[in-house]
C-alpha cells in the first residue's frame, strides 16, 4: 500500500476513535440505562444531607434525591457513602455517575467537574421566633442575637448589624441551639443546617427564617462531557421543584420550603 494510502487510513482509523471515544464519554446515560442502575456518591457524615440511620444505612435529603432520579429513570440506585474529601475522586474515577453531596459550586471545581441546576437549599440567615417582625439587618437595631463565636455568620452579623444590636457569643453550636430552645435569645444568626436542628428539637419553639444573610445552595456533580445526562437530571429536578415532590422532600430534612429563587 502507497504511503500516501496508508496516512489516509491511519488518519481514518484516528478520527474515527477520537469520535467513539467522544462518544463514550457522552454517552453516560445510555450506560446507566443499558445497566438500570444508577451509582450515586452521598455523604455519610453530614446530618441532614446524609448519615447513617439506625440500621446504619445512609438516609438524609441528599439520599432522597437520589432514589427519586433513580425512579425517574426506572433504575436501581446503588449507594455510595462517602466523605467531603473523596467524593469528586469517586466522580472521577467513576465509581459513581453523580455526586449528590451538599456539594457547592465555584471555580476550582467547575475546571474538573460539571454541575446541574441547584436542588437543595444551603444559607446562612438569621431565624427567630414568629412572634418578632424582622425581615432586614435593619430591623435588628435594639435587639438581642445568637451566635456561634467564629462562624460565617457571627462574622457577618457583627459587620452588618446596627450598632444598637446585641449578639451574645456562644462557643458551639450546641450552644446556641440551647440558648434559642430555652428563651435566653428570641434571634439567632445560623446556618439553615443547624436551623432545622432545632426544629427537631424544640417543636414548641421552632426557629422562622427572618432573611438569607448569604446563599451557597447545593448542585449534583457530574463529569465533564456528559451533555446527556446533564440534560437528564436537570430536567428531572425542574419537575421535582414543579411538582411539589421537592419540597416535600425539603420539609422533611430542612423542616422548611424550598425558597422561591431557588
Amino acid at each position: 500500500m502507497k504511503p500516501a494510502s496508508l496516512a489516509i487510513r491511519a488518519a481514518f482509523f484516528g478520527i474515527a476513535a477520537l469520535m467513539a471515544a467522544t462518544s463514550a464519554r457522552a454517552d453516560a446515560l445510555d450506560d446507566i440505562m443499558k445497566a438500570k442502575v444508577l451509582k450515586v456518591a452521598v455523604p455519610q457524615d453530614f446530618a441532614p444531607f446524609g448519615s447513617a440511620g439506625p440500621d446504619l444505612k445512609p438516609v438524609g435529603y441528599d439520599i432522597d434525591m437520589a432514589n427519586l432520579i433513580g425512579k425517574e429513570l426506572g433504575v436501581k440506585v446503588e449507594i455510595i457513602a462517602v466523605t467531603s474529601a473523596n467524593r469528586i475522586p469517586y466522580l472521577q474515577t467513576k465509581k459513581a455517575h453523580l455526586v449528590i453531596s451538599s456539594l457547592g459550586k465555584n471555580p476550582e471545581r467547575e475546571k474538573v467537574i460539571d454541575f446541574s441546576n441547584a436542588y437543595a437549599p444551603f444559607f446562612s440567615g438569621v431565624y427567630g421566633t414568629k412572634e418578632i417582625a424582622v425581615g432586614k439587618t435593619d430591623d435588628l437595631a435594639g435587639k438581642t442575637l445568637g451566635a456561634t463565636r467564629g462562624a460565617i455568620e457571627e462574622q457577618e452579623i457583627s459587620k452588618a448589624a446596627p450598632s444598637s444590636t446585641t449578639v451574645k457569643r456562644y462557643e458551639d453550636n450546641n450552644a446556641t441551639i440551647s440558648a434559642f430552645i430555652s428563651g435566653q435569645v428570641d434571634l439567632i444568626a445560623t446556618g439553615n443546617v443547624v436551623a432545622a436542628v432545632i426544629a427537631e428539637k424544640s417543636k414548641a419553639r421552632p426557629p422562622v427564617l427572618k432573611f438569607v444573610m448569604k446563599e451557597s445552595p447545593c448542585y449534583i456533580g457530574l463529569n465533564k462531557d456528559e451533555p446527556k445526562l446533564l440534560a437528564k437530571v436537570n430536567e428531572i429536578i425542574a419537575k421535582a421543584k414543579s411538582s411539589g415532590e421537592l419540597n416535600k422532600i425539603s420539609q422533611k430534612w430542612l423542616k422548611a420550603d424550598l425558597p422561591a429563587n431557588l
